[in-house]
């Protein structure tokens, strides 16, 4: 099944201003975050553009989970998987065989708190290490453990400090280009975090595998871009250009092309602006129909899962820019959270009907394999 974009609904920066310089935001004050309406976006496609990938028939790879919150590729092609809930560490095979490698200490679940991110070392094949983003009982934080075969190691605390609240704890992880660690936080609605250079609240956080503050980060800190509200999804396309989702109030989601020691302008901005002590972004949707988390990029385009929107957006790129999304699978599966590009290069999307805020269907949660062609 197949939605197109609503080009009255969406908001598209036009082709002409998006890119590796992007406009500014608006300051409007943290009590009114007005958003300014950009140039109009062309008209929606029933499909992408000549030569972008196309989602093929989905699957269910793996039914009965809790909140499935994350998913990171072991170099044999099996897959981890977070239980945000449950707290439990899973292992997937591309065939769907599942086993639970146990529940990680340590981890306080409440509201959108728990175990979230997951990350694999690019040099696991020697170190073994595993690495989690987690709530405390006091914090969010960054920890890694080795894995050998079935056996998981004790936690080892890397950073620590993160802001938790009940909502808004960011949590995705992932190794970048680079080799360091970017993690995404929330502001946890104490919305001063996110303007708050010394805070690692509502911030993109770039680390060493060690922790710290990784060499040439814009203010000696772990902070690597700020301004923000909620990241949940992190994607590089093929050139190394970051990308990330960031959930709007009550207007607009967000994604952002991400640049080092950028201001994305939350909350002071919900949106487009102009104010040019912010960053705007690249597209924005109506909350009804995104509020995305999980991100990838694969075949040309990026690809978010939508909550509240319950679909899939496949946003085509060409060199940095992006043209009019497409949506796939509206209401098909309820509330879809992470997104991955396999060892394989289909996709893998997670339901998340059981977190409290979907309905769950007989067989949720679940892992649905969408090929690409």
């Amino acid at each position: 099944m197949r939605t197109k974009g609503t080009s009255g609904s969406l908001r598209l920066l036009a082709a002409a201003a998006v890119g590796v310089v992007l406009l500014g935001g608006c300051g409007t004050g943290a009590t009114t975050r007005t958003a300014q309406t950009p140039p109009p976006a062309s008209p929606a496609r029933d499909s992408p553009p000549p030569g972008s990938a196309v989602p093929g028939t989905p699957r269910d790879l793996v039914t009965g989970l809790s909140v499935p919150w994350a998913i990171a590729f072991l170099p044999d092609k099996n897959a981890l998987v977070t239980e945000r809930d449950t707290a439990h560490l899973l292992r997937v095979t591309p065939d769907g065989k599942r086993a639970d490698l146990g529940r990680i200490p340590g981890v306080d679940a409440s509201g959108e708190g728990g175990l979230l991110g997951v990350a694999v070392s690019p040099s696991f094949d020697r170190d073994h290490l595993v690495y989690l983003y987690l709530t405390s009982s006091t914090d969010n934080r960054l920890v890694r453990l080795t894995l050998d075969g079935d056996r998981l190691g004790a936690p080892q605390p890397l950073l620590t400090g993160v802001p938790k609240g009940e909502n808004h704890n960011g949590g995705r992880i992932a190794f970048g280009p680079d080799g360091m660690i970017y993690i995404s936080t929330g502001e946890t609605y104490h919305r001063e975090l996110a303007q708050d250079r010394n805070s690692l609240g509502g911030k993109i956080l770039r680390v060493t595998p060690e922790g710290r503050p990784a060499p040439g980060n814009p203010f000696g800190s772990p902070v690597w871009t700020w301004g923000h509200r909620n990241v949940e999804g992190l994607a590089w396309d093929d050139a190394g250009r970051m990308y990330a989702t960031e959930f709007g109030q009550d207007r607009f989601d967000e994604i952002n092309l991400i640049q080092k020691g950028q201001n994305y302008g939350w909350p002071d901005v919900e949106g487009f602006g102009k104010d040019p002590r912010f960053t705007n972004p690249l597209l924005t949707w109506p909350v009804s129909e995104a509020s995305p988390s999980g991100l990838a990029y694969a075949k040309g385009s990026l690809w978010a899962g939508a909550l509240r929107g319950t679909r899939l957006w496949q946003i085509p790129l060409k060199n940095g820019k992006v043209s009019t999304p497409i949506a796939y699978f509206n209401g098909t599966y309820g509330r879809l959270r992470a997104v991955v590009r396999s060892p394989d290069g289909d996709l893998w999307v997670t339901t998340s009907n059981k977190d409290g805020r979907g309905t769950p269907r007989d067989g949720d949660d679940r892992i649905i394999v969408i090929p690409l062609h």
